[in-house]
């Protein structure tokens, strides 16, 4: 999405905000007359996002003797799942999700489309440089602390939440812990030694000791203790986006791509909710039993939307940070060295944000995956500027013998880790985000009501599904 157009949607937000807030009952005068509609579309369930949760949705409620309607901004469906295909190898090269947990759900979902997966096993990263990206010079005498008597302590933590596997169903009072910070959480319970490894499977939540410990709890949950022990499932023909490619297929026209939503009603009288739709074909009223909300439910993403005044006071409260990935050709890096972003000078070592947290070689020889994170969004020219520098240091610094490197391909996942302040989660957000699921003939998943997590995310989705068939 360009800068202008992000700007423009951003003040869309901002004025929508204004008037719900000071007419809330201006979004429920919904007139049909008022629109021009090529088709109308009548089915039992709307679903809004065609990310993970939403296509896994859409097919679990097809498979349940539903009928769904699937509106997706952009033109695939797949969501953070990116594949790129190496024109000249015709190598798949996956660079947004990358693996998934051993579940039965996971190898359920895959084995309905005939796509086989195996068995990744933890090992060892190969070489390894470690490197302060905003000098290009390795940290000498860097060497990656020992996790292992930390993890147990942090899984002894985890053991005292185990409703936090499922979702945010918080108890109350909140236990102070999961408020703390997480770097006074690190501090309180002899975490140390994990910080490196949590921070590395964090990425893209911006400076992580700052969050709320309740938030890289749920990150890096029971889940992926499980992982690091068993390994981890991925798709045998390295393309996670054959899933969405073949899901697509399946739900044919009830996908509508470069679709966003111009105005609805969820409480329009009768049996349908009414929601209007701009499609590269033109206007299309879709009449719906239910909706599922599945995108980041910020402000400037529910334009259109009769956001009730509770509703918009919710989600006006999260922020978020911001996460890109890149394919990177012509770097000159050799093709088994791992660059790593290790600062020299901060807690820990973590790396200085903005930046890039790494540089990883790929199975196509010459093409590198860059992953950049920061705390709040950043235009994208700036990220892959930024790349390219931090490449070029490499090579000023004497490093690594870089050349001058183009981008084969880019993604934003931003907004990622939506969040509110400590100070909200205590006085029951959770709890008021969650008391909206069914109301006004809505439910809502995704990450902003899980974490950022396929396999988990299409747990958290199919523990819903019987409210929505009911």
């Amino acid at each position: 999405m360009g800068i202008i157009v992000r700007y423009l949607l951003m003040l869309a937000a901002a004025s929508f905000l204004a008037v719900a807030t000071a007419f809330p009952s201006q979004y429920s005068d919904f007139k049909l007359e008022d629109y021009n509609f090529t088709h109308v579309i009548t089915r039992d369930v709307c679903i809004v996002g065609g990310g993970s949760s939403g296509t896994y949705a859409a097919i679990r409620l097809l498979d349940l003797g539903k009928s769904v309607v699937v509106v997706e901004h952009k033109d695939r469906l797949g969501g953070h799942t990116n594949t790129y295909t190496d024109p000249q190898t015709g190598r798949t090269v996956d660079f947004g999700v990358l693996q998934f947990h051993d579940l039965d759900i996971v190898k359920n979902y895959f084995k309905r489309f005939n796509i086989p997966l195996v068995l990744v096993t933890p090992s060892s990263p190969g070489v390894t440089s470690y490197v302060d990206f905003r000098t290009g010079k390795e940290v000498a005498g860097y060497v990656p602390p020992d996790p292992t008597e930390a993890l147990v302590r942090y899984a002894a933590q985890l053991t005292k939440y185990p409703y936090l596997a499922t979702g945010l169903n918080l108890t109350y009072p909140v236990p102070e812990d999961l408020l703390l910070p997480f770097g006074d959480f690190v501090t309180k319970y002899s975490l140390q030694g994990a910080v490196q490894l949590l921070f590395d499977y964090a990425q893209g939540f911006g400076d992580f000791l700052k969050h709320s410990t309740l938030y890289v709890l749920k990150y890096f949950g029971t889940a992926v203790l499980r992982d690091l022990q068993i390994g981890v499932l991925t798709t045998a023909r390295h393309d996670n986006s054959e899933l969405y490619e073949k899901a697509t297929a399946e739900l044919g026209q009830d996908v509508l791509l470069k679709s966003y939503i111009v105005a609805m009603d969820r409480d329009a009288a009768g049996a349908y909710a009414k929601v209007v739709v701009k499609t590269p074909d033109g206007l299309k009223l879709i009449q719906a039993r239910k909706i599922i909300l599945t995108i980041p439910p910020k402000l400037y993403n529910l334009v259109g939307w009769d956001l009730s005044s509770n509703e918009s006071s919710l989600f006006a409260q999260f922020r978020n940070s911001a996460y890109y990935t890149s394919l990177v050709r012509h770097t000159g890096i050799p093709d088994n060295i791992t660059v790593l972003n290790v600062a020299a000078d901060t807690p820990y070592n973590l790396p200085v944000l903005p930046g890039a947290y790494q540089i990883n070689p790929t199975t196509v020889p010459g093409l590198h995956t860059v992953l950049f994170g920061s705390d709040h969004p950043l235009p994208e020219a700036q990220v892959e500027a930024a790349i390219i520098s931090t490449i070029a240091r490499l090579g000023t610094a004497g490093t690594l013998p870089t050349t001058i490197p183009y981008f084969a391909t880019f993604a934003s996942h931003t907004p990622y880790e939506l969040t509110v302040p400590a100070k909200a989660i205590k006085n029951g957000f959770y709890k008021e985000l969650y008391g909206l699921q069914g109301q006004r003939r809505t439910y809502y998943t995704g990450a902003a009501f899980l974490t950022h997590d396929s396999s988990l995310l299409w747990q958290f989705t199919e523990s819903l599904l019987p409210l929505v068939v009911a």
